[in-house]
């Protein structure tokens, strides 16, 4: 079973060179820690920061250098701030090649649920409905069940949309998963978790073809 950290290391293999990221609040944040030092990435934050590098070291941090999710960062060399208009219409443009979203639910249609529980006081949806309306390439990153236990991979979601059909792959503590038109398949399981944790653990509709590799960090 992976912790946040196992999961963003995961996720960094699918960051591929050349690519512009954006990276959503909670453990999509640590994705720029792993990814590989031979290839080019740039990543972009919806308040308006092009070329994130890693989290500063304890005693580095700039308080006027933040992400989305008001952690301080670094910067890489040739990094650029501009407005939060500059950076939707890069967003809105289809040009940032991959998201990395957290969330509390998503179904197994690609519908995604990562803004609300009702009841509860938010802020606001963000930058999330425009990140998911406009990228072609959404891989979420979350824990594969509640603290209770309860899945959060489901048939349909039971909170307030985000987004319709959008969702590509998720990585989980568990498993790889990619989403298809006939519902969520497992790519890879976590070390040491079986298929059949990951069917028990998974609500929505699971499809599991031959033998399942463990992934690999």
């Amino acid at each position: 079973m992976l912790d946040k950290t196992g999961i963003a290391k995961r996720i960094a293999k699918e960051v591929k060179d050349g690519y512009y990221v954006n990276l959503g609040i909670g453990i999509p944040t640590l994705v720029a820690n792993y990814v590989r030092h031979d290839i080019q990435v740039e990543f972009q934050s919806e308040n308006g920061v092009l070329g994130m590098g890693p989290f500063p070291y304890e005693g580095e941090e700039d308080a006027d250098i933040i992400n989305a999710g008001k952690q301080t960062i670094t910067t890489l060399p040739g990094a650029s701030f501009f407005d939060s208009s500059m950076s939707f219409s890069m967003i809105r443009g289809q040009h940032v090649d991959l998201t990395i979203l957290g969330a509390m639910e998503v179904a197994e249609n690609g519908d995604i649920a990562n803004w609300k529980i009702p009841g509860k006081m938010v802020k606001g949806m963000g930058g999330a409905m425009d990140l998911v309306a406009s990228a072609e390439n959404i891989i979420v990153a979350m824990m594969h069940t509640n603290k209770a236990g309860v899945s959060k991979l489901l048939k349909a979601c039971t909170l307030p949309l985000t987004g319709v059909g959008c969702v590509k792959k998720i990585v989980t503590n568990l498993a790889v998963i990619e989403v298809t038109d006939k519902g969520f398949k497992l790519l890879e399981r976590a070390p040491g978790v079986s298929v059949e944790e990951i069917q028990n653990a998974t609500e929505g509709h699971l499809i599991v073809e031959g033998e399942i590799p463990e992934m690999q960090l």
